[in-house]
């Protein structure tokens, strides 16, 4: 019975999912780049044929291509292996057979050091494929990128790992998190934080720490981060139910308001109507910082827009979610037989 209830809520989801996104006025984009360089992806990193297979259908480019849509061809190669590297700890770190708590700290330890220290530090704590992996992304910014931006760019890594160890903890304990204690985790763990200074990375145009922490951007960016995780919250239900220890919005608002998951659905809609209007409220009230400044300004503004909108589109045809034809992507971290 419990199993037609959460297949009868993943259905009615998938309406909802498709009306927010009809609901978005954020103008859809992507790269034209992105196909080549998921080909790229698929093929000339040394993958093994299941992971290959699984990473075509999951269509990583086709994302970071959505939220950098201007980067160019070699730039995206950059943002997609970085994409990659992200959603593969994910995996490793939240599904039913994850890494423990403290293997998830000794991996947050290895790869912030080696953001810090360059691609030549080694660290016990991240061996293997993700290494090199990280390695292979990280070259590049590392060397065009200033000191204050990597060292940006190092906490919000920092951050989420240090959400996704979080989140591991309550599983390992056994708690659910109330709303807002959800919503505050949620912002770490979705890795919407990371993929904000890649916009600087794309147009070379690193912004001021006070230009970057001003709390009106502040302000839009967890604004924008919880649109796109509640969107992916709802996408995400059927799987969450069963393995995520109440790590959903949807899950802790049913329990907060002893509600049926497909109410609680609806709630969870309600909240995303509701931020998207503070969000261009909050984008129109953006102050100017000087003609100097503005244009990369504006730049930063627009990639938070884009992560959001690029999250539901992608979201909608990637078939590491249930909603693309092709169903669900299976474990897709390739730890110990991915790019060598």
């Amino acid at each position: 019975m419990t199993d037609e209830i959460i297949s009868s809520s993943a259905h009615g989801a998938h309406d909802v999912l498709a009306a927010l996104r009809a609901a978005c006025p954020i103008p859809a984009r992507l790269s034209p780049h992105a196909d080549d360089v998921q080909g790229w992806l698929v093929s000339e990193l040394p993958w093994d044929a299941p992971t290959r297979e699984r990473l075509g259908l999951a269509g990583f480019a086709r994302y970071a291509g959505r939220l950098y849509p201007d980067a160019t061809e070699a730039d995206l190669r950059v943002l997609t292996a970085l994409f990659t590297w992200f959603f593969l700890v994910d995996d490793a770190c939240d599904s039913a057979d994850r890494n423990a708590p403290e293997e998830i700290r000794a991996l947050r330890d290895g790869a912030v050091a080696l953001l810090h220290g360059g691609t030549r530090l080694r660290h016990p704590g991240l061996i293997g494929p993700l290494r090199r992996l990280l390695v292979h992304a990280w070259r590049e910014p590392y060397r065009r990128m200033p000191a204050c931006w990597r060292l940006r760019f190092a906490d919000a890594v920092a951050h989420h790992l240090d959400g996704t160890w979080q989140e591991a903890v309550n599983k390992t304990n056994g708690h659910a998190p109330g709303v807002e204690e959800y919503v505050e985790l949620r912002r770490a763990t979705s890795a919407a934080y990371v993929s904000y200074p890649l916009v600087e990375f794309v147009s070379g145009r690193p912004l001021p720490d006070a230009v970057y922490h001003h709390p009106r951007l502040g302000q839009l960016r967890a604004v924008g981060n919880d649109l796109l995780s509640w969107y992916n919250d709802i996408a995400s239900l059927d799987r969450d139910a069963a393995v995520s220890g109440g790590h959903n919005l949807v899950l802790a608002l049913a329990a907060a308001h002893r509600l049926p998951l497909a109410a609680a659905v609806e709630l969870a809609a309600e909240r995303w109507h509701d931020s998207m209007r503070r969000f261009v409220s909050l984008r129109d009230s953006v102050p100017s910082f000087g003609p100097a400044l503005d244009p990369a300004v504006t730049a930063h503004l627009d990639g938070v827009a884009r992560a959001v909108r690029g999250t539901v589109d992608w979201t909608m045809e990637s078939a590491r979610y249930a909603l693309a034809k092709e169903g669900p992507l299976p474990n897709a971290s390739g730890i110990g037989r991915g790019p060598s």
